[in-house]
């Protein structure tokens, strides 16, 4: 079977269960959500809308195997194993992965393989990591000794988004528990599929019942029951900052710690000094992948005015040259996730329009992709008042915008202008500016001459002000999944 065939029929018809405890599990109501493919908007499959009940039951079970179980008290080596086992059974499922997180989020299937493979690389690296987390000892009194020890804070539950459902899930997942917690993960009510099989392969690894559970459902029901529990002892969330918001007072009702990654309004700083040759592709492919529905998608290129011309000139032509299609076709980019995320992208074209904004370049949807498929063409805009809502509002949609700026210190306002501070990028050959604008630049990760994008694994994740605080991946993720304990000998 083709991988385009594949990804255009896989898991028809199926009906997905929730894994909690150990076992595959229709919701406690028997409702259930239909999957709708973004690319034709056809229902394809199911899983269970879970409430308040189910949510509870996955948390019980989480807590039982972190109090009772096996999984904390393991060797970390061990948990390394297993976790390092999960990732070699996403290896062998891999091409059933990518074909299911393309149907279920119309993404190209490209991407979806090259989120697999971004998922193989999250538990290979704390697969290794685990037995690598280290207490310290603390010069003390005189008769004493002083220590500290990582310990986890026990049941995690984490919500996670639909635009990279796989990936965020592995990041999380990875990370916690390699430092000994227990999880409770709820996926996307429009992204829920690999989040379930994810628990099953972990079921097949060899992870004790009740160690790595999902459980599947709306938002307002299940998502919001998981992050007012009592019994859960840390959160995390990736998504909008009113959704996070509202989670992170559900959360200190009960007095819990979070991590939250709320988004972005990523600036591109362009010099007239830089390799335009080589910074043009980039500047695309970081507001194309994923439909521009990236939180660390580079939305706003601000370009210095003796080169703003030229480099308008160059990414319009190549705006007008992206198509969107289905994701099976394989082409630029997918469909949007859903009608309500093409409604809001439109919202925000049609606005900007109105008030007079160029539109420097479109690009298309293919001709052969379905009428009912939820699709917005790449747009380019420029020059954008940096005071518009297309200016200052992340759109979560394939929408470039451009600024002309004269010298390094209206670029540093200009790329701090927004309330966000997630990811930028910074193209010059001048050394010096390099360092400069990268110190003052508020954002969680800055990128020289390139973009990552969010980055790679090894590299921690998160951003300043509106977007968020806490950060995920890399080594530093495992300390945010653990807390520090101090213990103190009085042995004279």
């Amino acid at each position: 079977m083709g991988s385009s065939h594949l990804s255009s029929s896989v898991a028809e018809g199926r009906a997905f269960m929730q894994v909690i405890d150990g076992k595959s599990l229709d919701s406690l109501s028997g409702n259930r959500v239909e999957v709708v493919c973004p690319s034709d908007g056809r229902v394809f499959a199911s899983f269970p809308a879970s409430g308040e009940a189910d949510v509870d039951s996955a948390v019980q079970a989480a807590r039982r195997a972190f109090n009772d179980g096996p999984w904390s008290r393991m060797p970390a080596v061990e948990r390394g194993r297993l976790i390092t086992r999960l990732g070699q059974l996403v290896a062998e499922n891999a091409e059933e992965l990518a074909a299911l997180e393309s149907r279920d989020t119309g993404k190209p299937v490209r991407q979806g393989k090259a989120d697999v493979a971004a998922t193989m690389r999250y538990f290979e690296f704390y697969g290794g990591a685990a037995d690598k987390v280290h207490g310290d000892t603390i010069p003390f009194l005189e008769g004493y000794t002083a220590l500290t020890l990582r310990e986890p804070h026990g049941v995690v539950g984490s919500i996670i988004p639909w635009n990279y459902p796989l990936q965020i899930l592995a990041r999380v997942a990875g990370a916690a528990l390699a430092m000994g917690n227990t999880l409770v993960a709820k996926p996307a009510e429009d992204a829920s599929l690999t989040a379930i099989r994810m628990a099953e392969l972990a079921l097949e690894a060899g992870f004790p019942p009740g160690t790595f559970n999902v459980v599947t459902g709306y938002g307002s029901e299940a998502g919001a029951a998981l992050a007012a529990h009592p019994m859960v002892d840390y959160i995390t969330f990736t998504g909008s900052p009113a959704t996070g918001t509202a989670i992170q007072q559900a959360a200190a009702l009960n007095n819990r710690g979070v991590t939250m990654e709320l988004g972005g309004k990523s600036p591109q700083i362009v010099f007239a000094d830089a390799d335009i040759d080589a910074a043009l592709p980039v500047l695309v492919s970081a507001i194309i992948q994923n439909g521009g529905q990236t939180c660390s998608a580079g939305s706003r290129v601000l370009i210095q005015r003796p080169v703003y011309d030229r480099v308008a000139a160059a990414l319009a032509k190549r705006f007008s040259e992206i198509s969107a299609g289905p994701h099976y076709a394989d082409l630029d980019l997918g469909a949007l996730i859903n009608p309500r995320q093409r409604s809001r992208v439109e919202g925000f074209v049609h606005d900007a329009e109105e008030k007079g904004t160029p539109v420097l370049a479109r690009g298309r949807v293919d001709a052969d992709a379905p009428a009912a498929g939820f699709y917005h063409a790449p747009v380019l805009f420029g020059p954008v008042d940096a005071a518009s809502m297309l200016a200052q509002e992340e759109v979560f949609g394939p929408v470039l915008c451009l600024f002309p700026f004269e010298d390094e210190a209206e670029a540093i306002s200009l790329a701090n202008g927004t309330e966000y501070g997630l990811v930028a990028g910074i193209w010059t050959r001048d050394g010096a500016r390099q360092h400069r604008l990268a110190k003052r630049v508020r954002a969680g990760q800055v990128f020289v001459n390139g973009y990552g994008a969010g980055g790679g694994i090894e590299l921690p994740f998160g951003g300043f002000r509106k977007s968020g605080h806490g950060r995920e991946k890399g080594f530093e993720a495992l300390l945010g999944m653990s807390t520090t304990k101090t213990v103190v000998f009085n042995h004279g």
